[in-house]
C-alpha cells in the first residue's frame, strides 16, 4: 500500500463495504449464532466508518499542514479551534456536519462512541403501589435504535462522495 494519506480513507470505505455484505449475509443465514454475527458486523462496519471519516480528516489537515493532522480521534479535528488559524472550506463543512445531531455524519459518531459505553439495562417505569394504574415514565430517555444496514450503507456513501468531491478541490490548489 502506498503511504498516501487517501490510500487509508479508500481502505476504511472499501472495510466497510465488505462489512456491510457480511452483515447483510448474516441477516439472510439461519446461522445458531446469527445475533452474534450482526452485532459483529454492524459494529465491524461502524469501526471502519469512523476509520475512514478519520482518514479523510487526516487527508483534508495533511493537505493544509494542520497541526493537529495526526490526531487519532476524528472528534478532536472537527471542533471550531481547528478553523481558527485556517479556514479550511472542507474542514468547515465537516464541523457544520458533526455538530448538528440530525445529520448522518453526528449520528456516525454518535453511534461510534456508543461502542465504548458500558451495557445497561433498560430503565423500567416505577410502580406505585397505591395507584396501580398510573405509571411514571421518564421521557428524555429515548429507546436505542439498531441501525440498519441500509443507513449503515447511505453513511459510507455519503463518506465516499464527500471525500471524492474534497479531494477534486484540494488538487486544484
Amino acid at each position: 500500500m502506498a503511504h498516501e494519506l487517501y490510500t487509508r480513507t479508500n481502505q476504511k470505505i472499501y472495510f466497510a463495504g465488505l462489512s456491510l455484505e457480511a452483515l447483510g449475509k448474516a441477516q439472510e443465514g439461519r446461522a445458531i449464532n446469527s445475533q452474534a454475527l450482526l452485532q459483529a458486523e454492524r459494529e465491524s462496519a461502524l469501526f471502519h466508518l469512523y476509520g475512514a471519516l478519520l482518514g479523510l480528516c487526516h487527508e483534508i489537515a495533511g493537505f493544509y499542514r494542520l497541526p493537529q493532522a495526526n490526531s487519532p480521534r476524528a472528534e478532536d479535528l472537527l471542533t471550531p479551534e481547528v478553523l481558527k488559524t485556517v479556514q479550511i472550506p472542507e474542514m468547515a463543512e465537516l464541523i457544520e456536519l458533526a455538530g448538528q445531531s440530525e445529520t448522518w455524519l453526528a449520528r456516525l459518531l454518535s453511534a461510534y462512541r456508543s461502542l465504548y459505553l458500558p451495557p445497561s439495562a433498560p430503565k423500567k417505569p416505577k410502580g406505585d403501589v397505591t395507584q396501580p394504574l398510573i405509571v411514571a415514565v421518564n421521557l428524555d430517555d429515548e429507546p436505542e435504535v439498531e441501525l440498519t444496514r441500509e443507513e449503515l450503507e447511505s453513511w459510507r456513501q455519503q463518506l465516499k462522495g464527500l471525500a471524492i468531491r474534497f479531494r477534486e478541490g484540494l488538487s486544484e490548489c
